[in-house]
């Protein structure tokens, strides 16, 4: 009976046993596979996300009276339904408007706004945006979606909050002690001499937005009309910003005087004591300024939210009525592509700020333009500089007192502005003066400082005198703006004089604007024509794209410059000049059209093509920035810029790594298309950095063929990217009263595992903090992420860092218990066929924004290896190489948000892959170079064939029994991960292994099918026998 018992408990400990073995090899196949999260989205700190009702400003087709809009809107809506129209009590009511304000229940916010806009006489539906200025420590400092007010810097007595940094190409030296007396900034633009003769200002209505000021304020002699826009009953300035401005653009106190002390005054008051604005009260105060026929208008608001479409298309509105508008550039200097809105707009004079001694002041912001990336490039912002710096102004009641900002340099250049105005008699003000004939007389006017490049200081600092005699002989005309292009004057030309043209490069770009004096709308009669000085100038082609209609008063003219074939070898100087005629209807009492030839000088450097080893391929392409969407800061450690809105171009916030790469003796292009629309066999490297956006199939299958086929080289710099981070990060923004959630982390990282998977290399969802060194040199990782995935045979260097990620919270409890850190793997070198990729999951080094520390010698050493497989001894020690891959599971990869219409923000999903005009010129509009992908013997999954050989790597080793010496497994139950044939652990990675995995894995489910129905089968015979023959039998069978 024991020997029974025995036997019998045998047979179902086997099968439980062989049960159990299938079930982890089922739990581990499936696990595979990963698995849809469903995101739930709670407010930071836990808040109650319930949200209060949203006005709405619904734009109409048609200026009409407000009652006949709200008549409108009841007949088509009806009463009720969720929504009510807002009366707005002001003084533009007595005028016909072309928008109306309507508040919305948040319950049907989606329903009523749809409605709405699908009337017929409705051109579109926006939220009400608030602004919000900053003074002096009033405000958090946070960069906030919309606008907000460009605050005055500094006082008196304070020092600049930013501090001179190396970010800045102009060298900027404070001489306070030059101004222990202070000067007047009439004096210095010399404005007594034409006080002298008779121009102060007189009959020129001077529209300021701001706060307001006091009826009664000893500074001013003529204060016309003060009207109040905002909530508040009242018209008087309880802040002091508005009557500085009006002091330092009409003041007539001899310690701070004005330019203008006759200008008329009309004081707009549309910011509340609580320093608040919303679009509503500029859009009418603006309908009011057209209506009241302004001449001047100085704004003191500025943001990064050039998409902002009914603050946007009212000002093209203002100036289109010939209101002269004079905006501050911002306050986010000494950073580049920080130019803030409406001042970075082409019809309106973008104001940078100056100190005494012609230097530009640290908090001015700088240009390009960011509207036109990744396709195009910027236009030169700010128009011109003045001084900014220890300003004197009126105080709020009496008196004066020094600020400093481009909120108080644009004052300067509006009281120059009224000042000329005057100059010209009342009844031909209007047929002479204009938006762009202004702009023409003051940056043509202007002096050109030495030291900062065009981007910094536009045309130079303004020339009241010059501009003077300008406007004294002015004739309606065309121009270009800047009018030369030199690469032989730097550091003014700057970025174009640091890199010469050269044959088989990306077409270099050149975005200048186009001032139409003539009349408010404009023509060009014919494509524009380079004509060059000599024959050497044949080997230059360029492709122009421009605005065929010019509105209002300003356009544009791009040239796209690349050398011919034939020019491979040239080296010297081009010399030409680009030409382009424009029109304009005739103005009143004139028969024929106004017509103009402006001519743009070009003075170009040209060099032989360098070596492919030399030239670098810089991916502007998939780089997505605000606005549209919250795309969140790189460094999380940084707490007032919330946004990633510099353009992330090489001549914005990586300039300096332009620069040191220039010196370091590389080429480097900007490639502003998909990567089928460059020819991989030019260029040693493709380098990519801190890159939001996803990538076209094509994209990936012609890169894994680029890298190990034509040898091209990789360098990529990625970001943070952790779901649960992301979803902390949202907040309720009181401009646009609504929630703002980020669309993507630091970097795609999804994206980017998607694209370096061919090559068994993948980024986790770590959010890594911390110093270290290699060879000496100190560096600050910054937010940036880990490696969880990189092949056999490669050089990964890791350091112990903290995870600050919400995932991450757990371990770093348990490294402060005692728990010692894991070293984080974080760069990465391999050979992957012909060429060679580095990967490093950090761009902050890189970014001059927020910039702890930099690595550009980190950055030279892995161009070296990419381009030209030079190996650093310490990168590629012994110690540092992989005999075993790193890996984690599908599912343990960092997953998109679910919860975010990405394709709303993307240039790739949704979208057609084509060839635009920042590319080689014989691809323009199509989908890019062929393919050529070669090889049969192998197939990676969800691509193409190609042949990889042997793998990534020279030599295939067995890894069954070995571990890497710098890894991060992330896959719980890790030590499984050696059993089951050896297909579901870290040997994955290895490439021939991967291949071969997925008809392994089929198999092998086969047979385990196979087995396990014969073992089911074998146990119900034995059953059956058992029931048939006695208990004796079967113990004899024993």
């Amino acid at each position: 009976m024991a020997a029974r018992r025995r036997t019998c408990s045998g047979s179902p400990l086997k099968s439980s046993v062989f049960a159990a073995v299938i079930s982890i090899f089922l739990f581990r196949f499936f696990a595979l596979f990963p698995r849809k999260e469903t995101l739930t989205l709670v407010s930071e700190g836990g808040k109650n996300e319930t949200v209060r009702n949203n006005n709405y400003i619904v734009r109409f087709k048609e200026y009409r009276k407000a009652e006949d809009h709200r008549r409108y809107l009841e007949s088509e809506l009806g009463l009720g339904g969720g929504w009510e129209w807002i009366e707005r009590r002001n003084p533009a009511m007595k005028f016909a408007t072309d928008f109306g304000l309507v508040a919305v229940e948040a319950t049907v916010v989606e329903r009523v706004v749809a409605e709405i806009e699908k009337l017929e006489m409705v051109k579109d539906v926006n939220v009400d945006v608030s602004y919000k200025r900053e003074l002096l420590g009033v405000s958090d400092g946070r960069k906030r979606p919309g606008k907000i007010f460009t605050s005055m810097s500094f006082s008196e007595e304070e020092e600049p909050r930013h501090a001179v940094a190396e970010t800045s190409n102009s060298s900027i030296h404070w001489g306070r002690e030059l101004l222990a007396q202070k000067s007047q900034v009439t004096s210095l633009f010399r404005a007594d001499v034409l006080w002298s003769k008779g121009y102060t200002g007189a009959k020129v209505k001077m529209a300021i937005f701001d706060t307001g000021i006091r009826s009664d304020h000893p500074h001013f002699r003529n204060i016309k009309e003060r009207t109040n826009w905002t909530s508040e009953d009242t018209l008087n300035d309880n802040l002091g910003h508005g009557t500085f401005v009006a002091g330092v653009i009409a003041g007539q106190d001899d310690e701070c005087l004005g330019f203008a002390p006759d200008a008329e005054i009309y004081a707009f008051r549309v910011f509340t004591d609580a320093q608040v604005s919303y679009t509503s009260w500029f859009l009418d105060a603006f309908n009011y300024a057209i209506a009241t026929k302004m001449d001047v208008l100085n704004l003191s608001i500025g943001g990064p939210d050039f998409l902002d479409l009914p603050f946007v298309e009212k000002i093209w509105e203002i100036t289109a009525n010939n209101i002269i508008m004079v905006s501050a550039i911002g306050n986010d200097g000494p950073l580049y592509g920080t130019l803030n809105n409406p001042a970075d707009q082409s019809d309106v004079i973008g104001v940078g700020g100056i100190d005494y001694n012609d230097h530009i002041a640290p908090f001015s912001s700088r240009g390009m333009s960011t509207w036109e990336i990744p396709h195009g490039y910027g236009r030169v912002k700010p128009d011109v500089v003045a001084y900014g710096k220890d300003i004197m102004g009126s105080k709020i009641s009496s008196g004066c007192k020094s600020l400093s900002g481009t909120s108080v340099a644009s004052p300067v250049v509006a009281g120059v502005v009224c000042l000329l105005v005057s100059v010209i008699p009342e009844s031909d003000r209007k047929a002479i003066l204009n938006p762009a004939s202004m702009k023409q007389a003051l940056v043509e006017g202007a002096a050109k400082l030495s030291g900062p490049n065009l981007y910094e200081q536009g045309a130079g600092r303004v020339n009241l005198l010059e501009s003077y005699e300008i406007l004294k002989s002015y004739q309606p005309r065309a121009t270009i703006f800047p009018g030369i292009l030199d690469f032989s004057d730097c550091p003014y030309s700057w970025p174009f004089c640091r890199q010469p043209l050269y044959a088989g490069a990306m077409p270099v770009m050149f975005n200048a604007t186009i001032l139409n004096g003539m009349g408010v709308i404009g023509y060009v009669e014919r494509p524009p024509i380079w004509n060059p000085s000599d024959e050497n100038g044949n080997i230059l082609s360029i492709h122009f794209t421009y605005s065929e209609i010019i509105w209002p008063w300003t356009g544009y003219i791009a040239l796209h410059m690349q050398i011919k074939e034939e020019g491979a070898q040239f080296s010297g100087e081009i010399e030409g000049n680009v030409t382009l005629t424009v029109y304009s209807p005739p103005a009143p009492g004139e028969k024929t059209q106004r017509r103009s030839t402006c001519v743009l000088h070009l003075k170009l450097q040209v060099v032989p093509t360098p070596p492919r080893s030399k030239r670098i391929l810089w991916d502007q392409f998939h780089n997505i920035k605000y606005p549209p969407g919250y795309i969140p800061r790189d460094s999380l450690d940084v707490r007032n810029d919330i946004l990633d809105w510099h353009g992330d171009h090489l001549h914005t916030n990586f300039h300096i790594m332009f620069n040191m790469l220039r010196d370091a003796g590389y080429y480097v292009e900007t490639l502003g298309s998909p990567f089928t629309c460059f020819d991989a066999r030019h260029y040693g490297t493709l380098l990519l950095v801190d890159l939001e956006d996803e990538y076209f199939k094509e994209e990936i299958e012609k890169l894994r063929d680029d890298v190990i086929n034509n040898g091209l080289g990789l360098a990529v710099f990625a970001e943070w990217y952790n779901v649960d981070t992301m979803v902390k990060m949202r907040f309720f923004d009181d401009n646009t009263r609504s929630w703002w959630t980020p669309v993507t982390g630091g970097a795609n990282v999804p994206g980017l595992n998607d694209l370096l998977a061919p090559f068994g290399i993948a980024f986790g969802d770590k959010i890594l903090n911390g110093d270290f060194s290699i060879d000496g040199e100190q560096s600050r990782y910054a937010s940036g992420t880990d490696i969880v995935r990189f092949p056999l045979g490669g050089y990964v260097h890791g350091f112990p860092f903290l995870d600050s990620s919400e995932s991450g919270a757990t371990q770093n409890v348990l490294v402060n218990s005692g728990t010692g850190k894991a070293d984080s793997p974080i760069l990465g070198l391999v050979e992957a066929g012909k060429g060679r990729i580095a990967v490093y999951g950090d761009s902050n080094c890189l970014d001059s924004s927020h910039m702890v520390t930099n690595c550009y010698w980190l950055l030279k050493k892995l161009l070296d290896f990419t381009s030209a497989n030079a190996r650093d001894p310490l990168l590629f020690s012994q110690s540092a190489k992989q005999d075993m891959a790193i890996y984690v599971d599908d599912n343990q990869l960092p997953s998109r948000r679910t919860d975010v219409n990405f394709s709303s923000y993307s240039a790739v999903l949704g979208r057609d892959l084509i060839c635009r005009r920042d590319s080689r010129f014989e691809v323009w509009g199509t989908k890019g170079y062929n393919l050529h992908v070669r090889g049969r013997n192998r197939r990676l999954p969800g691509y193409p064939i190609i042949d990889l050989g042997r793998g990534l790597n020279s030599t295939t080793v067995d890894q069954s029994n070995k571990r890497p010496k710098v890894t991060e497994r992330r896959n719980k139950g890790d030590t499984q991960g050696n059993h089951l044939l050896g297909i579901l652990n870290g040997n994955e990675l290895d490439m021939p292994v991967l291949v071969t995995s997925h008809w392994l894995v089929p198999a092998a489910i086969a047979i385990t099918g196979v087995l396990l129905f014969l073992s089911i089968w074998r146990i119900r015979q034995r059953r059956r026998r058992r029931k048939r023959g006695s208990g004796s039998g079967r113990l004899g069978n024993l």
